[in-house]
């Protein structure tokens, strides 16, 4: 009974982390209509911004170069996701295709800079002590850093879901994805709601990068990569513009996952999670949540 609780806390962990990263994937989609294969790199800029920051403030106790690195992280994250969206994404957002193939060459860009930069080596940083200490319950030694993300991710779809349905420029991105001519109309500049979505991506995608470093214990070129993968599985699964879907996808693929892992073999649940993809793909197209371009969150 405690591994088996042991799998489910820390495969409800690797969920929440799939959620921060699928949140932005699926928020970005389903109000903008842009699918944004780059944003594995707002999750590489958050990791290497934390890592960068914390391992220059030498001198201090823990717990505030783990909070300052981490606050850095999410600062860049959303400065990095709005520049993408200034310069990338503003002109082509008539063009499906030309936005697939810019995204995608940043994506791969990106990851060729960092490591280019920093090397492929993965880097640590700092963390406080209890992150890696266990609680135990019933039995199982529960790593305390799962309980961080998981609650940081049902902090995150909780802000969401206020921002989309009871704030002022969460009205505005919802009116100007529905028409945007009657918007801009009545004086409101929309473009500006829609880089405050990439923004607000960045930071979750930033949160993802963090956390991805404290999970698996360091940070590297290609963790953006890896994650964005299992993140568009859960964006499917969920719904695409669903972030309740993609909540909901996050938890059964980190499920699956663990609980497949352990009880098989290692990497089999990987396979299960794609073999899961295409049997939502074959039956329920639309994904568990059933929505579409522009569906309510």
């Amino acid at each position: 009974m405690s591994t088996f609780l042991l799998l489910t806390i820390t495969g409800l962990g690797l969920g929440a982390m799939y959620f921060l990263i699928a949140s932005g994937l699926s928020l970005i989609y389903g109000l903008m209509g842009v699918l944004n294969f780059a944003h594995g790199a707002f999750l590489t800029v958050g990791a290497y911004a934390m890592w960068f920051t914390e391992s220059k403030l030498t001198g201090i106790s823990v717990l505030p170069r783990f909070l300052l690195g981490s606050l850095a992280g999410l600062v860049v994250g959303a400065v990095f996701a709005a520049l993408v969206e200034l310069v990338l994404i503003r002109p082509l957002y008539a063009r499906h295709i030309e936005q697939v193939l810019v995204t995608v060459g940043l994506q791969l860009a990106f990851v060729a800079l960092v490591t280019g930069i920093w090397g492929p080596d993965p880097k640590t940083f700092v963390v406080p002590k209890w992150l890696h200490e266990t609680t135990d319950i019933g039995g199982a030694h529960i790593p305390n850093d799962r309980w961080i993300e998981i609650a940081t991710a049902a902090v995150v779809l909780g802000l969401l879901q206020l921002f989309l349905r009871r704030t002022r420029y969460g009205l505005i991105i919802r009116a100007g994805v529905e028409n945007r001519a009657m918007v801009q109309a009545l004086g409101i500049d929309v473009r500006k709601a829609f880089t405050l979505v990439f923004a607000i991506g960045g930071v979750a995608a930033a949160i993802a990068g963090v956390l991805s470093g404290v999970y698996f214990n360091d940070v590297s070129p290609e963790q953006g990569t890896s994650l964005l993968i299992f993140a568009f599985i859960v964006v499917v699964i969920g719904g695409l513009g669903s972030i309740g879907g993609s909540a909901a996808a996050a938890v059964i693929v980190g499920l699956v996952q663990q609980y497949t892992n352990y009880y098989a073999s290692a990497g089999v649940g990987d396979m299960i999670v794609v073999l899961l993809l295409g049997i939502v793909l074959l039956t329920r197209p639309r994904g568990i949540a059933g929505a579409i371009v522009g569906a309510r969150a």
